[in-house]
Protein backbone atom coordinates (compact mmCIF):
# COMPACT_ATOMS: atom_id res chain seq x y z
CA UNK A 1 0.00 0.00 0.00
CA UNK A 2 3.10 2.53 0.62
CA UNK A 3 4.67 1.13 -2.05
CA UNK A 4 1.82 2.59 -4.33
CA UNK A 5 0.43 5.70 -2.40
CA UNK A 6 3.91 7.54 -1.69
CA UNK A 7 5.12 6.67 -4.60
CA UNK A 8 4.72 10.79 -5.79
CA UNK A 9 2.42 11.92 -8.63
CA UNK A 10 0.30 14.70 -8.63
CA UNK A 11 -1.69 14.52 -5.83
CA UNK A 12 -4.18 16.77 -8.64
CA UNK A 13 -7.29 15.13 -6.88
CA UNK A 14 -6.55 16.11 -3.18
CA UNK A 15 -5.15 19.11 -4.02
CA UNK A 16 -8.59 20.24 -6.28
CA UNK A 17 -10.69 19.46 -3.36
CA UNK A 18 -8.58 21.67 -0.91
CA UNK A 19 -8.56 24.69 -3.30
CA UNK A 20 -12.18 24.62 -3.63
CA UNK A 21 -13.13 24.51 -0.28
CA UNK A 22 -11.04 27.77 0.08
CA UNK A 23 -12.50 29.12 -2.71
CA UNK A 24 -15.96 28.56 -0.90
CA UNK A 25 -14.43 30.41 1.80
CA UNK A 26 -13.92 27.34 4.43
CA UNK A 27 -10.55 26.42 5.80
CA UNK A 28 -9.01 24.11 3.73
CA UNK A 29 -7.63 21.89 6.56
CA UNK A 30 -11.40 21.06 6.95
CA UNK A 31 -11.77 18.89 3.77
CA UNK A 32 -8.07 17.49 4.54
CA UNK A 33 -9.48 13.64 5.35
CA UNK A 34 -12.12 13.61 2.50
CA UNK A 35 -9.06 15.22 0.33
CA UNK A 36 -6.71 12.13 1.66
CA UNK A 37 -9.36 9.70 1.25
CA UNK A 38 -10.14 10.85 -2.61
CA UNK A 39 -5.63 10.16 -3.27
CA UNK A 40 -6.40 6.70 -1.26
CA UNK A 41 -8.98 5.84 -4.22
CA UNK A 42 -7.37 7.12 -6.62
CA UNK A 43 -4.16 5.12 -5.85
CA UNK A 44 -6.27 1.25 -4.92
CA UNK A 45 -7.56 2.29 -9.01
CA UNK A 46 -4.07 2.61 -10.25
CA UNK A 47 -3.06 -0.77 -8.37
CA UNK A 48 -5.67 -2.30 -10.27
CA UNK A 49 -5.95 -0.76 -13.28
CA UNK A 50 -2.18 -1.98 -13.97
CA UNK A 51 -2.51 -5.64 -13.42
CA UNK A 52 -2.07 -8.01 -16.30
CA UNK A 53 -6.31 -8.25 -16.27
CA UNK A 54 -6.62 -5.29 -17.20
CA UNK A 55 -3.77 -2.84 -18.76
CA UNK A 56 -0.97 -5.08 -17.78
CA UNK A 57 1.38 -2.41 -16.91
CA UNK A 58 4.98 -2.81 -15.87
CA UNK A 59 5.54 0.87 -14.65
CA UNK A 60 3.61 3.80 -12.41
CA UNK A 61 5.00 7.02 -11.45
CA UNK A 62 8.74 5.85 -12.76
CA UNK A 63 8.76 2.34 -10.00
CA UNK A 64 7.45 -1.09 -10.60
CA UNK A 65 3.93 -1.32 -10.51
CA UNK A 66 2.61 -2.81 -7.43
CA UNK A 67 1.83 -6.29 -8.85
CA UNK A 68 5.29 -6.88 -10.21
CA UNK A 69 6.84 -5.95 -7.01
CA UNK A 70 4.58 -8.07 -4.70
CA UNK A 71 2.62 -10.67 -6.96
CA UNK A 72 -1.33 -10.01 -8.03
CA UNK A 73 -2.45 -11.38 -4.93
CA UNK A 74 -0.79 -8.67 -2.66
CA UNK A 75 -1.71 -5.96 -5.20
CA UNK A 76 -5.22 -6.76 -5.12
CA UNK A 77 -5.50 -6.83 -1.54
CA UNK A 78 -3.51 -3.50 -1.32
CA UNK A 79 -6.33 -2.10 -3.57
CA UNK A 80 -9.01 -3.11 -1.66
CA UNK A 81 -7.61 -2.35 1.39
CA UNK A 82 -6.70 1.49 0.34
CA UNK A 83 -10.60 1.78 -0.62
CA UNK A 84 -11.91 0.28 3.03
CA UNK A 85 -8.90 2.69 4.59
CA UNK A 86 -10.34 5.86 2.80
CA UNK A 87 -14.25 5.03 4.29
CA UNK A 88 -12.71 4.81 7.31
CA UNK A 89 -11.04 7.60 7.17
CA UNK A 90 -13.77 10.07 6.27
CA UNK A 91 -16.02 8.05 9.06
CA UNK A 92 -13.60 8.53 11.78
CA UNK A 93 -12.13 11.68 10.71
CA UNK A 94 -14.09 14.13 8.64
CA UNK A 95 -15.11 17.25 10.25
CA UNK A 96 -18.67 18.59 9.79
CA UNK A 97 -21.21 16.19 11.54
CA UNK A 98 -22.66 12.88 10.65
CA UNK A 99 -24.57 14.74 7.58
CA UNK A 100 -21.38 16.01 6.25
CA UNK A 101 -19.79 12.70 6.66
CA UNK A 102 -22.60 10.28 4.79
CA UNK A 103 -22.79 13.34 2.09
CA UNK A 104 -18.72 12.80 1.43
CA UNK A 105 -19.50 9.24 1.60
CA UNK A 106 -21.89 9.05 -1.41
CA UNK A 107 -20.27 11.24 -3.49
CA UNK A 108 -16.88 9.01 -2.76
CA UNK A 109 -19.29 5.78 -3.61
CA UNK A 110 -20.86 6.93 -6.84
CA UNK A 111 -17.47 8.38 -8.34
CA UNK A 112 -15.93 5.08 -7.65
CA UNK A 113 -19.20 2.50 -8.78
CA UNK A 114 -20.79 1.47 -11.47
CA UNK A 115 -21.91 4.90 -12.41
CA UNK A 116 -18.57 6.46 -12.04
CA UNK A 117 -14.83 4.58 -12.16
CA UNK A 118 -15.86 0.73 -12.47
CA UNK A 119 -18.26 1.15 -14.97
CA UNK A 120 -16.04 3.63 -16.89
CA UNK A 121 -13.13 0.95 -16.92
CA UNK A 122 -15.67 -1.77 -17.85
CA UNK A 123 -17.02 0.13 -20.52
CA UNK A 124 -13.35 1.06 -21.43
CA UNK A 125 -12.20 -2.74 -21.77
CA UNK A 126 -15.65 -3.39 -23.67
CA UNK A 127 -13.95 -1.19 -26.40
CA UNK A 128 -17.42 1.06 -25.86
CA UNK A 129 -15.96 4.16 -26.71
CA UNK A 130 -15.24 3.05 -30.69
CA UNK A 131 -18.80 3.35 -31.22
CA UNK A 132 -18.99 7.23 -31.67
CA UNK A 133 -17.13 10.47 -30.39
CA UNK A 134 -20.14 10.74 -27.82
CA UNK A 135 -19.31 7.37 -26.57
CA UNK A 136 -16.02 7.85 -25.85
CA UNK A 137 -16.26 10.95 -23.71
CA UNK A 138 -18.91 9.14 -21.93
CA UNK A 139 -16.67 6.12 -21.18
CA UNK A 140 -14.01 8.85 -20.14
CA UNK A 141 -15.98 10.95 -18.30
CA UNK A 142 -17.09 8.13 -15.74
CA UNK A 143 -13.12 6.35 -15.83
CA UNK A 144 -11.68 9.59 -15.36
CA UNK A 145 -13.77 12.47 -14.58
CA UNK A 146 -16.04 11.06 -12.16
CA UNK A 147 -13.30 10.79 -9.42
CA UNK A 148 -11.76 14.37 -10.84
CA UNK A 149 -15.26 15.44 -9.95
CA UNK A 150 -16.25 13.93 -6.76
CA UNK A 151 -12.82 16.26 -5.01
CA UNK A 152 -14.92 19.31 -6.11
CA UNK A 153 -18.15 17.63 -5.10
CA UNK A 154 -17.03 16.76 -1.68
CA UNK A 155 -15.97 20.60 -0.81
CA UNK A 156 -19.58 21.12 -2.37
CA UNK A 157 -21.38 19.06 0.29
CA UNK A 158 -19.52 20.61 3.21
CA UNK A 159 -19.65 24.52 2.12
CA UNK A 160 -23.22 24.35 0.57
CA UNK A 161 -22.92 26.89 -1.43
CA UNK A 162 -25.50 29.08 -3.33
CA UNK A 163 -27.37 26.86 -6.15
CA UNK A 164 -25.49 29.25 -9.20
CA UNK A 165 -21.94 28.51 -7.49
CA UNK A 166 -22.64 25.15 -6.85
CA UNK A 167 -23.13 24.61 -10.86
CA UNK A 168 -20.42 26.35 -11.97
CA UNK A 169 -18.33 24.67 -9.90
CA UNK A 170 -19.74 20.99 -10.92
CA UNK A 171 -19.22 22.39 -14.72
CA UNK A 172 -15.67 23.51 -13.91
CA UNK A 173 -15.25 20.00 -12.56
CA UNK A 174 -16.45 17.99 -15.83
CA UNK A 175 -14.35 19.75 -17.46
CA UNK A 176 -11.29 19.80 -15.91
CA UNK A 177 -11.97 15.74 -15.94
CA UNK A 178 -12.45 15.77 -19.61
CA UNK A 179 -9.49 17.97 -20.14
CA UNK A 180 -7.13 15.88 -17.91
CA UNK A 181 -8.31 12.59 -19.76
CA UNK A 182 -7.58 14.26 -23.59
CA UNK A 183 -4.21 15.51 -22.31
CA UNK A 184 -3.19 11.79 -21.00
CA UNK A 185 -4.15 10.67 -24.14
CA UNK A 186 -2.07 13.34 -25.94
CA UNK A 187 0.99 12.72 -23.63
CA UNK A 188 0.43 8.73 -24.33
CA UNK A 189 1.78 9.44 -27.95
CA UNK A 190 4.24 12.46 -27.29
CA UNK A 191 5.19 12.27 -23.91
CA UNK A 192 8.73 10.43 -22.50
CA UNK A 193 9.07 7.40 -20.50
CA UNK A 194 11.08 9.37 -18.45
CA UNK A 195 8.87 12.51 -17.90
CA UNK A 196 5.59 10.17 -17.34
CA UNK A 197 7.03 7.51 -14.84
CA UNK A 198 5.82 4.70 -17.11
CA UNK A 199 5.69 3.21 -20.90
CA UNK A 200 4.19 5.70 -23.55
CA UNK A 201 2.73 4.13 -26.71
CA UNK A 202 0.91 1.56 -24.32
CA UNK A 203 -2.81 2.95 -25.42
CA UNK A 204 -1.45 2.47 -29.31
CA UNK A 205 -0.26 -1.00 -28.60
CA UNK A 206 -3.51 -2.50 -27.02
CA UNK A 207 -5.31 -0.84 -29.63
CA UNK A 208 -7.54 1.20 -27.05
CA UNK A 209 -9.62 3.58 -28.67
CA UNK A 210 -8.06 7.34 -27.54
CA UNK A 211 -8.71 11.30 -28.42
CA UNK A 212 -5.71 10.73 -30.39
CA UNK A 213 -7.02 8.15 -31.83
CA UNK A 214 -10.81 9.28 -32.69
CA UNK A 215 -9.67 12.73 -33.42
CA UNK A 216 -6.21 12.74 -34.64
CA UNK A 217 -3.33 14.46 -32.84
CA UNK A 218 -4.66 18.23 -33.91
CA UNK A 219 -8.24 17.49 -33.43
CA UNK A 220 -7.27 16.32 -29.81
CA UNK A 221 -5.08 19.64 -29.03
CA UNK A 222 -8.13 21.54 -30.15
CA UNK A 223 -10.40 19.74 -27.69
CA UNK A 224 -8.42 20.33 -24.80
CA UNK A 225 -7.85 24.18 -25.71
CA UNK A 226 -12.12 24.02 -25.76
CA UNK A 227 -12.25 21.97 -22.53
CA UNK A 228 -9.67 24.55 -20.92
CA UNK A 229 -11.74 27.47 -22.20
CA UNK A 230 -14.82 26.51 -20.80
CA UNK A 231 -13.26 25.21 -17.62
CA UNK A 232 -12.03 29.00 -17.00
CA UNK A 233 -15.40 30.27 -18.02
CA UNK A 234 -17.57 28.16 -15.76
CA UNK A 235 -14.31 29.83 -13.21
CA UNK A 236 -15.36 32.97 -13.96
CA UNK A 237 -18.47 33.47 -12.57
CA UNK A 238 -17.24 32.49 -9.00
CA UNK A 239 -17.64 35.24 -6.40
CA UNK A 240 -14.71 34.31 -4.15
CA UNK A 241 -10.90 33.63 -4.93
CA UNK A 242 -10.78 31.24 -7.64
CA UNK A 243 -7.03 31.77 -8.35
CA UNK A 244 -6.06 28.34 -7.06
CA UNK A 245 -8.80 26.31 -9.49
CA UNK A 246 -7.61 28.28 -12.19
CA UNK A 247 -3.99 27.29 -11.90
CA UNK A 248 -4.55 23.61 -11.51
CA UNK A 249 -6.84 24.26 -14.90
CA UNK A 250 -3.99 25.99 -15.96
CA UNK A 251 -1.82 23.12 -15.47
CA UNK A 252 -3.50 20.22 -16.25
CA UNK A 253 -3.49 22.04 -19.56
CA UNK A 254 0.30 22.43 -20.19
CA UNK A 255 1.60 19.16 -17.84
CA UNK A 256 3.93 17.12 -19.80
CA UNK A 257 3.87 14.36 -17.18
Amino acid sequence: MRHSLLAGGKRIRPVLALATCEALGRDPAELMPAAAAIELVHTYSLIHDDLPAMDDDDLRRGRPTCHKLFGEDTAILAGDALFAEAVRLVAERQPGGDATRVGILLEISRATGVGGMVGGQYLDLSDAGSASAAALRRVHALKTGRLMACAVHCALVLARPAPDVDAALRLFARELGLLFQIVDDILDVEGSEEELGKAVGADAARGKVTYVSVHGLEGARRRAEEAHARALAALATMPGPAEDLVGIADLTFARQH
